[in-house]
């Protein structure tokens, strides 16, 4: 679905944000009026324009919080973490670049000062994990302690943890707790820690699951994960190895993370080798494609980021490594496995995924008419949680 922009990588990036509209991270107007000004396929015009926007409506939470209008404040903190945000999406081609610090820094200051003008604020945690923490926000339902449903809530290859509010906010109404949370290769987990992904997820999520039912408020027998984006990857390979999942969710579902880019004709093991056998050829190729293509651009630059890779073909090579070859097949709770009639980030994978697994499943294909075919229906976020909470609630009725 086209956005505004001729660029498929800006305009995939400004529906995600207006479709963020419809859960208040977000104004159709303001996103708009940012986007006129934007150069096309430039991330410093980018970088510039949201930037503006970010200040502007911070201003305006601000002035209402001085004003005692809470409600204005937390809504205007709300969009303006959101718009931090996308002042920082491109800005990870330099690793070292001191925007990128202070944009999340701005982004995450407020969103709590957000959460903390609800009437019920969640609760930032720090959840334990190999010597230290990961950073995990708990939305209870409400305050009176009771054992209730848990929706765990991951983003994936770009995304942060304030934008998993939507999906929380959405678990709370339906009367689920929820936890998110950033994992290696993740917002603050990358951008302060500097740890970066590792393809053996399980070792990241069953650390969450123990703080989870180490809560006097979360229903043991009723744990969900879900997985966005490349979290399509990461939550099915932790459900593999994490019986005490009682659902799982791929949205979208992903296979093997290097699967949608291996040319035609040529068998994975061929591939591997070839990004072994030449990554300086492969160096050169790679970054030739990124002077004139956005999203090479974009992906190869966060990639390197984020995976701790020094060279587009060492990013390559360390992407091999996530393939759910002997794994998918040890996923034994009920997965939900969702694709979009025009994905674009990994077409194909979904139904690789989905055809692997063993356990009972379903497959959930959301479709251009219903204006939801987009990778993880950004366009609809209302529509994506109608079907997957309908779907994970008939999952946890037949819960003993």
């Amino acid at each position: 679905m086209k956005a505004v922009f001729d660029d498929p990588q800006f305009s995939f990036q400004m529906l995600r944000l207006m479709g963020s509209a419809s859960v208040g991270q977000a104004e159709v107007g303001e996103c708009l009026a940012a986007a006129y000004r934007i150069e096309e396929g430039n991330f410093e015009s980018w970088y510039t324009e949201w930037l503006k926007t970010a200040r502007r409506v911070h201003l305006y939470a601000d002035d209402s919080l001085a004003g005692g209008h809470r409600v204005s404040a937390r809504e205007a903190y709300l969009r303006a973490s959101n718009y931090y945000r996308a002042a920082e999406f491109y800005l990870h081609g330099d690793p070292s670049d001191p925007r990128i610090k202070e944009l999340s820094d701005n982004s995450v200051s407020c969103f709590d000062k957000a959460m903390d003008l609800l009437l019920l604020s969640p609760e930032r945690v720090e959840i334990p994990y190999e010597g230290i923490t990961l950073p995990g926000i708990f939305y209870a339902v409400d305050d009176s302690g009771a054992h209730r449903p848990i929706l765990i809530l991951q983003t994936g290859f770009d995304g942060t943890i304030e934008e998993l509010y939507a999906g929380a906010a959405s678990a709370n109404r339906r009367g689920f707790n929820a936890l998110t949370f950033e994992g290696p290769g993740q917002g603050r987990v990358i951008r302060e820690q500097g740890l970066p992904f590792r393809p053996d997820w399980e070792k990241v999520v069953t650390p969450v699951v123990d703080y989870a039912l180490s809560r006097g408020d979360v229903d043991p027998d009723r744990i969900a994960l879900i997985g966005y984006s490349f979290g399509g990857y990461l939550a099915p390979r932790a459900a593999a190895f994490e019986p005490r999942l009682a659902a799982c969710i791929a949205d979208g579902g992903i296979f093997d993370f290097m699967g949608s880019r291996i040319p035609p004709g040529t068998s994975r093991e061929e591939f591997a080798q070839g990004v072994r056998d030449n990554p300086d050829d492969l160096n050169k190729g790679m970054e030739e494609m990124m002077k004139t293509n956005t999203e090479m651009r974009w992906a190869v630059a966060n990639g390197m980021y984020t995976f701790a890779a020094s060279t587009p073909a060492e990013w390559m090579d360390k992407c091999l490594d996530y393939e759910l070859s002997g794994a998918a097949e040890k996923i034994r709770c009920p997965t939900l496995v969702i694709d979009g009639e025009e994905e674009a980030s990994f077409p194909g994978q979904a139904k690789k995924l989905y055809d692997a697994l063993t356990c009972p499943k379903e497959f959930l294909l959301f479709t251009a008419e219903e204006g939801a075919g987009d990778h993880c229906q950004v366009g609809t976020p209302l529509l994506s949680q109608q079907k997957i909470f309908d779907w994970l609630e008939e999952v946890f009725e037949k819960v003993k």
